[in-house]
């Protein structure tokens, strides 16, 4: 879901609000996955956040990558519930490149700790 997400957010047609949102959900995606081959899943309540801050226990995330996704989880609400045309596409690329970045090191730590279920 993370690959097919870092595909789509990349659409011409798309406006910045929307691409940071589907990237956002490709590193939120890649976060999951690590969470769940860790054995557990986050409850419903601050969902986004506790999947977030989860990285530090899974892969052992630094604290300026979760800083930098928690940053743009924020930025991703007032785009999606405040206000239409906050994002910039700066913003949208750095959004882009996080998503990848944590896609790669989800892999990685899931072919060190978990390779069968790759």
């Amino acid at each position: 879901m993370a690959d097919r997400d870092l595909a789509q957010c990349q659409a011409a047609n798309l406006s910045p609000d929307w691409k940071l949102n589907i990237a956002y959900n490709a590193a939120l995606q890649a976060a999951t996955a690590a969470l769940a081959a860790a054995g557990y899943r986050a409850a419903r309540e601050a969902h986004h956040y506790r999947v977030i801050q989860s990285l530090v226990h899974t892969i052992k995330a630094d604290e300026s990558l979760i800083g930098q996704l928690d940053k743009f989880r924020k930025k991703r609400n007032i785009g999606s519930y405040e206000r239409a045309g906050a994002v910039s596409e700066q913003e949208v690329k750095e959004m882009v490149a996080l998503a990848k970045d944590l896609r790669d090191e989800v892999i990685a730590w899931l072919k060190k700790n978990h390779s069968g279920l790759l």
